[in-house]
């Protein structure tokens, strides 16, 4: 019986810890094509088509040639090793969806907020929202063809990101691009993390 027990316990530590992760940003910025590129498995969508109820409402200006949106959330997963898994959200982009926002954030671990240079005001209600929730997040510049070409530099400043959030380039179509960011965002969430628990005893 106790043979049996330690394979069981043996079995139980090789678990990989499962980590939630949301991938933001505005309408038709690649949050669904982000989550597709990466996830290991089918990916959940809950796309719809653009309807007349959308009019007047979401912004298509720079994404003219874009027929869905997401009314819910897109799903994937994505194994990082042997010891990690991690769990994508791709939140919707618009406002009038911002209700499931709170259901969608409950437990994550960190997010990603993608940003593209020709609409890059669409990112500060996401970048507002994990700041005011004290989300660790990272922005990912989604580098569009055609779209003008920003430094990291200035793409912190016209956003006024804390010093301490990183910015990157990335390509949402590519898996090993989306896959970079999401290591970045693991150490990112870490580093704030261990900040976190010095805090407390820094202000002893």
């Amino acid at each position: 019986m106790d043979y049996e027990h330690s394979d069981e316990q043996a079995g139980e530590q090789a678990l990989p810890t499962a980590i939630k992760i949301l991938i933001a940003g505005g309408f038709g910025v690649g949050k669904t094509t982000m989550v597709g590129a990466v996830s290991e498995t089918r990916p959940l969508r809950t796309e719809e088509v653009l309807s007349e109820q959308g009019v007047g409402i979401d912004d298509i200006s720079g994404v003219e040639q874009k027929n869905t949106t997401t009314v819910a959330m897109d799903f994937g997963r994505i194994t990082i090793s042997d010891e990690l898994v991690l769990y994508l959200f791709g939140t919707p982009g618009q406002d009038r969806f911002w209700f499931v926002w709170d259901e969608l954030a409950l437990g994550a671990l960190g997010a990603v907020v993608l940003a593209d240079t020709r609409r890059l005001a669409d990112c500060f209600p996401s970048v507002d929202y994990f700041e005011r929730h004290g989300t660790p997040f990272i922005v990912a510049v989604n580098c569009f063809e055609g779209a003008r070409q920003y430094s990291l530099d200035e793409v912190q400043l016209a956003l006024n990101l804390d010093p301490d959030v990183p910015v990157m380039l990335c390509d949402a179509r590519r898996r090993q691009s989306g896959k970079e960011v999401l290591i970045a965002l693991l150490k990112h969430a870490k580093k704030a993390r261990d900040r976190a628990l010095n805090q407390p005893a820094t202000a002893r």
